[in-house]
């Protein structure tokens, strides 16, 4: 999966980018205050990209 188009589905989820960090995004789910870091590769394999969208409940 692109990593634009998981930033995508989080943002409509409801999910914001809290903070960069030196080879991660941090994004933050306010609506339960979970946390996962998204790697800042262009390419993201599948099973990852479902794991993010599992933690952060936004599948």
């Amino acid at each position: 999966m692109k990593r634009r188009d998981l930033e995508k589905r989080l943002r409509i989820a409801g999910c914001y980018l809290k903070r960069e960090g030196a080879s991660h995004s941090i994004w933050i789910n306010p609506k339960n205050g979970a946390v996962e870091t998204v790697p800042r590769h262009t390419e993201i394999k599948e099973p990852l990209a479902k794991k993010i969208l599992k933690n952060l409940n936004s599948e």
